[in-house]
């Protein structure tokens, strides 16, 4: 029930006990002036008797006296007094004006009867005293019928008394009984009053209205502060401070709702930001291990509830190739073909397990309902990489789909910095290959120079270098065709690229010359190796629009450091030597000569 309810029923309940409570009031209090009604009649009855009976003795008395005396005066106060008495009607009249009963006024006229004829007899006595008659009317006066009859109006007179005295006995205990009565209820309905006055003021005031006011005032000040750890009460009444604490409830939720998506902004803010340093870390990537060192660090940051691995597609075996991992991945292999995959088969996000049934990649080696995830890096409409991402067994659904969402860009990110650093990669290929022959040209030997001759003199391992030349290349040219002479310089640029296990070391400086770079051998490995080139190119059948183009060969000139001298010397010195090789008569093998250990040391 609401408090304003019960406040009206309670304000109703006490103005209507209160006006019960004047009502008794005024009941007992209309008893006890009926009482004193009562009490006053019985005065008024006990003087208006006590009057006609001390009348009726002092008559009697005066003529008594005049009989006896023949004194005048007594005659004179008879007369006088008789004078100033009513008649019998009047009398009765003005006792039953007062109150009195039938019954009772009988008994009064009797006595007053009694009273007339005595009267009449003293008249009669005085008569004959006034005659001389003094027997006569002393016998009147004295006499024993004269006594009789003033005892009847005696016994008439209390009679009437006693009557009165019973009815006003009875009336003065009905009043003082009704007047006790509703004393009685006017103390009570008092006393209902005040108790239902405390009801009210403990019940409503302090259980209804001051506890529960006191508790979500607490509850309203930390609220205020922010602390939405406080709990309102669990008010459930349905009145004014029920509605309070819920709306207090609901003012907590939105707080808490409010702090949620703060915290959640916040969260948003910083994980983009940590995006856009992951971002601009992965633009200034130069190489593939810088980008798989940015991947590595920031993925767990971006997706803590992840574990995953970066795969990269191998240009030449065209296979899905780990290049680093986070976290503990224990579903999928290091490497494996991109038809092993269904996310690179479709282009599209993976998850063979979740609420729809999928199947899973052939590249998962255990359970094959376990939570992975597979995205594709695609670029210009083709698959480079992969991200694959397992999920953690006590990772809750809420932040698993709101990681998802980093996740995507994440892997955008990824794929846009893989795209840009194969087309970096590309154009340097460009700028550093010969298109003609595929081989790295003037400007990359350069560089790779510089720094095998920098890994050299620190770590003091040998290097050789092997420079070429092609015998009469002009007469291809003039006999054949600058078509011709491009088919001889593809096929020895073709016998130097599979020179050596190691790729990236055979050069074409320009023109006819060639260079083969060989870190690691000594002269003598350096010479067998040249030998076998040079027995290559010796074998090589080149055809141009079906003609042979006859036999081709090559003069080689080496030189190895620390043999032959220094190594940021060594191009020269294998320059010489090819020179040495030429004038020699060509198509062979010139080793620069070994440095003197007595000259060295002079110099």
């Amino acid at each position: 029930m609401r408090l304003s309810t019960i406040t009206n029923w309670a304000y109703g309940a006490t103005v209507a006990l209160t006006l019960l409570s004047g009502t008794t009031m005024l009941l007992a209090s209309g008893a006890e002036e009926r009482e004193r009604a009562a009490v006053a009649q019985r005065a008024t009855f006990d003087q208006l008797t006590a009057t006609l009976e001390e009348d009726v003795y002092r008559l009697s008395e005066q003529a008594r006296g005049f009989v006896v005396t023949g004194n005048p005066s007594h005659m004179i106060v008879y007369r006088r007094e008789l004078a100033e008495l009513k008649s019998v009607e009047d009398r009765v009249q003005h006792l039953k004006d007062a109150g009195a009963s039938a019954t009772e006024l009988q008994a009064l006229q009797q006595a007053l009867h009694w009273a007339d004829a005595l009267l009449d007899e003293q008249e009669v006595a005085l008569k004959a005293a006034q005659q001389g008659k003094d027997r006569t009317a002393r016998a009147i006066l004295f006499g024993d019928e004269y006594g009789r009859e003033m005892d009847r109006v005696a016994a008439q007179v209390a009679k009437f008394q006693y009557m009165l005295d019973h009815r006003t006995d009875q009336a003065v205990a009905t009043a003082t009984d009704s007047a006790r009565l509703w004393r009685t209820m006017s103390e009570i309905m008092l006393g209902a009053t005040a108790l239902l006055f405390l009801c009210v003021l403990y019940f409503i005031l302090k259980q209804r209205i001051l506890h529960p006011v006191v508790r979500l005032s607490d509850v309203v000040t930390r609220l205020a502060a922010q602390d939405y750890a406080a709990i309102p009460p669990d008010l459930r009444q349905v009145d004014e401070i029920g509605d309070m604490a819920q709306a207090i409830r609901i003012f907590r939720e939105n707080g808490l709702e409010r702090q949620r998506l703060e915290q959640e902004q916040e969260d948003n803010r910083a994980m983009r930001d940590l995006l856009s340093r992951m971002t601009q870390r992965l633009q200034g990537c130069d190489n593939m291990r810088d980008l798989a060192e940015v991947v590595r660090r920031f993925t767990p940051e971006i997706a803590p509830l992840f574990a995953g691995r970066l795969y990269i597609q191998d240009s030449r075996s065209s296979m899905m190739q780990q290049v680093c991992q986070w976290g503990v991945p224990a579903q999928s292999r290091a490497d494996f073909p991109p038809s092993a995959c269904w996310a690179l088969r479709r282009g599209q996000p993976h998850r063979p397990a979740g609420d729809a049934i999928d199947i899973p990649c052939d590249h998962l080696d255990g359970m094959a309902d376990a939570a992975t995830l597979c995205i594709p890096l695609i670029a210009q409409g083709e698959s480079i990489g992969l991200l694959y991402l397992e999920r953690a067994q006590d990772a809750l659904p809420d932040e698993v789909a709101r990681t998802e969402k980093y996740i995507e860009m994440l892997a955008e990110n990824i794929g846009l910095a893989l795209a840009n650093l194969r087309l970096r990669d590309a154009l340097r290929d460009m700028a550093m290959a010969d298109a003609l022959t595929g081989l790295a040209n003037r400007r990359h030997f350069d560089e790779v120079l510089k720094f095998q001759v920098e890994q050299t003199e620190r770590n003091g391992t040998p290097l050789s270098c092997l420079i070429l030349d092609i015998d009469h290349f002009k007469h291809f040219n003039d006999e054949f065709g600058h078509d011709a002479g491009d088919a001889v310089l593809q096929a020895v640029g073709g016998v130097l690229g599979q020179a050596l296990r190691e790729k990236g070391n055979a050069f074409r400086l320009g023109g006819e010359e060639f260079v083969l770079l060989m870190p690691g051998f000594q002269p003598d490995q350096a010479l067998e190796r040249a030998a076998q080139v040079q027995q290559e190119i010796r074998n090589l059948r080149v055809e141009h629009r079906g003609k042979a183009l006859g036999a081709i060969t090559a003069s080689f000139g080496l030189a190895a450091f620390p043999d032959h001298g220094a190594a940021d010397r060594l191009l020269r010195t294998a320059d010489a030597a090819l020179l040495r090789a030429k004038r020699d008569g060509r198509d062979r093998i010139v080793v620069a000569a070994e440095r003197d250990p007595s000259a060295s040391a002079a110099a």
